[in-house]
């Protein structure tokens, strides 16, 4: 099977690397992915409601965040889909030009991260974004 090719004019360079689950209890999920998967944590933990761990093998990275309430999240709330995109406000200028709406353009995140948010068409949660060498540092305290 051939290798595809990168065409700038039909699409553009990404990379599926970071994943966030939102999870009713921190410290258990941790458990299992930590100890059962073996990730290995970057930062965070039960008591915050919040942890990122990396694969044990390759760059991925997986968030694990606290709902709001102890309910089980919907299919639409249990999954936000990160998508690293070096060039993105242009990319997002693009997919605006093709008639995507975003719920948020490309802004500065206080985690020193720059997001866009959307919605892919059956309402998941999509975040565009760019990190850099930032992604695998522990974010400053808010």
């Amino acid at each position: 099977m051939p290798v595809p090719t990168h065409d700038p004019d039909q699409n553009c360079l990404v990379w599926l690397n970071h994943l966030l689950l939102y999870v009713a209890d921190v410290g258990r999920s941790l458990d299992f992915y930590e100890k059962k998967l073996g990730f290995v944590r970057i930062e965070g933990g039960g008591q915050q409601g919040y942890a990122r761990l990396r694969a044990p093998d390759g760059e991925a990275t997986l968030g694990l965040h606290r709902t709001n309430t102890n309910a089980a999240p919907s299919c639409h709330e249990g999954i936000r889909l990160y998508i690293e995109v070096e060039d993105l406000d242009n990319v997002c200028r693009r997919l605006e030009d093709q008639g995507v709406v975003f719920d948020q353009t490309p802004r500065d995140m206080p985690w020193g991260w720059r997001h866009a948010y959307l919605c892919d068409p059956d309402g998941h949660e999509l975040s565009l974004y760019w990190a850099g060498g930032k992604r695998f540092e522990a974010t400053p305290s808010l």
